[in-house]
């Protein structure tokens, strides 16, 4: 006689129980069930916690190989087609998406042309930002991507922290001391904040973030070489917040086109893939962590090169302040 499987599949914040399975029906069986019940495709799923001798089973591999314990509750990553059909789908005046491409803002000059300043206009004028907290007084701002910056989204994992990239919160907490932190994402909104929640971002008591971007606020470019690709065009946040400027804004992204509209403003990061084998060894983030305390202090950032961020030495302190700062010891002494 077969016997029954009950299983819980967490997911967005909720629980679903599957129990109409058998031992001898294949996770390929399992996942249709989930679709019957979250409506995410089976293509979409990722069961973080699914695994058949430490790696995910293949969609045949019968449950019964699994030794899955009644009730055994399984963590699910996925989206509903409505939710990811803007990172999905092309916008209408982008014939084509470029993959991953090293663009050099020298074989560009875009910054001004008037199409393009017209487009930022409208996202200025349209965009709708959703205020998560307030900015403060006297801040820089950090604009920081997502995928492969913080976080790793293809690897497989059991769970979310183990794709999240090394020293992720000891990071935003150290930035979070001089700069307001935007999350701007080529995703979905709906997309975004389940990210932020899988890695305890948008809950984190040392640090906020006050706003997110996704896809809807970047624009189309054309590029003499490449044709047409989509930026994060910075003007988007300067044109709703007058406190941010080119000379007190960065922003960390693993694609380089992303910021081709502001090219000074952007800073390529080193991409964080196959976290099973990197999480261990990757420090980048505490090496930017040190940058950006570094240049807190610069009071245009027009005037550094962060393609040669790992070069920066910070500036000598004057002996005016030298002799300032030795005063207020004394005093305090």
């Amino acid at each position: 006689m077969e016997n029954a499987v009950d299983v819980i599949v967490k997911w967005s914040g909720k629980e679903y129980k599957i129990s109409s399975l058998s031992e001898n029906d294949s996770v390929y069986t399992l996942k249709n069930a989930i679709h019957k019940e979250t409506c995410v495709r089976p293509e979409r799923q990722k069961l973080l916690n699914l695994k058949l001798k430490g790696k995910p089973p293949d969609d045949d591999c019968p449950l019964s190989a699994l030794k899955l314990k009644q009730g055994f509750k399984i963590m699910m990553m996925g989206s509903l087609e409505e939710d990811i059909a803007d990172a999905s789908t092309p916008p209408e005046d982008m014939p084509e998406v470029i993959n991953d491409l090293d663009i050099e803002e020298e074989e560009v000059a875009i910054e001004s042309k008037d199409v393009y300043l017209a487009k930022i206009e409208r996202r200025i004028r349209d965009y709708k930002v959703n205020m998560l907290n307030e900015p403060r007084e006297g801040k820089k701002l950090l604009v920081l991507d997502i995928d492969y910056t913080l976080f790793d989204h293809r690897s497989t994992a059991e769970t979310g922290y183990e794709l999240m990239r090394p020293f992720l919160h000891e990071f935003l907490t150290s930035a979070y001391q001089d700069y307001d932190i935007v999350i701007w994402s080529a995703t979905s909104m709906k997309w975004i904040e389940e990210k932020m929640k899988l890695l305890g971002v948008s809950t984190h008591s040392c640090y906020k973030i006050i706003f997110y971007l996704d896809s809807s606020a970047m624009i189309s470019i054309h590029t003499p070489k490449y044709g047409v690709v989509q930026v994060k065009p910075l003007g988007v946040i300067w044109g709703k917040f007058e406190q941010y400027t080119s000379r007190n804004t960065i922003m960390f992204d693993d694609i380089r086109r992303n910021f081709l509209m502001n090219p000074g403003n952007g800073l390529k990061i080193r991409p964080f893939k196959q976290a099973h084998l990197n999480r261990d060894k990757d420090r980048e983030l505490l090496r930017l962590a040190k940058y950006l305390k570094d240049i807190a202090h610069e009071e245009d950032f027009n005037s550094l090169d962060h393609r040669h961020w790992e070069r920066y030495k910070p500036k000598k302190k004057s002996n005016k302040q030298d002799v300032k700062d030795g005063s207020s010891t004394s005093q305090g002494s």
